[in-house]
């Protein structure tokens, strides 16, 4: 996939690198896992090539941390969800929280040539495994410092439009950004949110009024996802009502979803509509009682990243948008909600998608995608 640089050879297996595999791997293991001497660190990758593993196990060792190294494929991770039971699901939760309880730290990259890998997977089953691990998952996000990324591949470039090459490119980029420069703009965004009681969110299909008050805020700045770049919240959990109307496709659980409005009242999501697909969201807003009831608030504002690719990770951090979540909140700035679901559901309002606006305790912050007060301008793309 890239064009690779000869690092060394053992025998016949040359051992092949590239440059960006090791400024990708410093930014992980330096920043956003800040590894320390002693330090156990869980490295699980899934169809990544073993030049970037490499890359990670040798910083890891520089800063004198211990890796661990756990090699997936989604293939086989598929073959092995669609005939997956529940007795088999719970011993191998059991065995990967034992694990993750002896790590302090965890990197996770995901590469897949498919996206929609697990779409034929019954929903039934998906349901059961998220919620089988669902422990290993909440002990990784509440007690380890972790990142997550996806890793670039010819159907993530072809979902964006743009060829491998330039993908690549533009991969790297936006995953290896000086967040340090981003840090004094979303400190005063966290203090304003932390401050902020009514929020009223407003634009094509879109009215929206929830309250924050006493939730607090959490900076993303290169420390838990890469790319990264948002601020989060949550809505006290009953004071959301109105309505939605995202206008960023996204893939949820190998399935494909366009044009999802909400309505809500008293927190709850009482309508759901995705066009030929409403019946599956539907299905998946009724996984449990905390479904329905949203887990997180968040502004995105990455500067390098402007337009939809189908992958969450990049698209909730596009600049000028804001994500909804429906089901689990985090245990800080979190609202308390418990579910197996975590589904961030994403609205440009950047003026070329049709415009919007954020009002905080009646001021307008946001419009069009543009932080108006003068310490948050920063954020916005140059």
């Amino acid at each position: 996939m890239f064009a690779f640089a000869r690092r060394g050879a053992v025998g016949h297996n040359v051992v092949m690198t590239d440059a960006r595999y090791d400024k990708l791997a410093e930014v992980l293991v330096g920043h956003s896992t800040a590894l320390k001497e002693g330090e156990r660190v869980l490295i699980e990758v899934s169809d990544v090539p073993d030049g970037m593993v490499i890359a990670l196990i040798r910083a890891a060792r520089r800063v004198k941390a211990l890796p661990f190294v756990q090699l997936q494929h989604s293939r086989i991770a598929r073959e092995m969800a669609v005939g997956a039971v529940k007795e088999q699901m719970a011993l191998t939760a059991e065995v990967e929280l034992s694990r993750m309880k002896k790590m302090e730290a965890y990197i996770a990259i995901r590469g897949s040539a498919n996206s929609t890998e697990m779409s034929d997977v019954p929903p039934d089953t998906m349901k059961m495994i998220a919620a089988t691990m669902r422990p290993v998952m909440n002990h990784r996000i509440n007690k380890t410092r972790w990142v997550v990324l996806r890793w670039p591949s010819p159907s993530m470039a072809q979902q964006a439009q743009m060829s491998t090459e330039a993908f690549e490119d533009y991969f790297f980029r936006v995953c290896t950004l000086d967040y340090g420069k981003l840090r004094k703009p979303m400190l005063a965004l966290k203090a304003l949110m932390d401050s902020t009681d009514k929020v009223h969110i407003k634009g094509p299909g879109t009215d929206l009024r929830f309250s924050i008050k006493g939730i607090g805020s959490v900076i993303c700045g290169g420390d838990k996802n890469i790319p990264d770049g948002e601020v989060f919240t949550a809505p006290v959990k009953r004071s959301v009502e109105g309505h939605v109307q995202f206008n960023v496709p996204t893939i949820y659980h190998g399935t494909a979803f366009e044009d999802i409005r909400l309505e809500f009242k008293q927190g709850k999501v009482t309508v759901a509509e995705g066009g030929r697909n409403t019946a599956k969201l539907n299905a998946i807003l009724d996984a449990d009682a905390g479904a329905r009831y949203i887990g997180e608030f968040s502004l995105g504002f990455n500067p390098h990243i402007l337009h939809p690719i189908r992958d969450i990770l990049f698209d909730e951090k596009i600049a000028g948008s804001f994500h909804f979540t429906p089901g689990q909140a985090y245990e800080v700035g979190g609202n308390g909600n418990r579910s197996q679901v975590h589904w961030d559901m994403v609205c440009i309002q950047r003026a070329d998608y049709g415009g919007g606006e954020v009002w905080f305790d009646g001021k307008l912050i946001r419009k069009d995608g543009i932080f108006l007060p003068s310490d948050l301008k920063a954020l916005n793309p140059k």
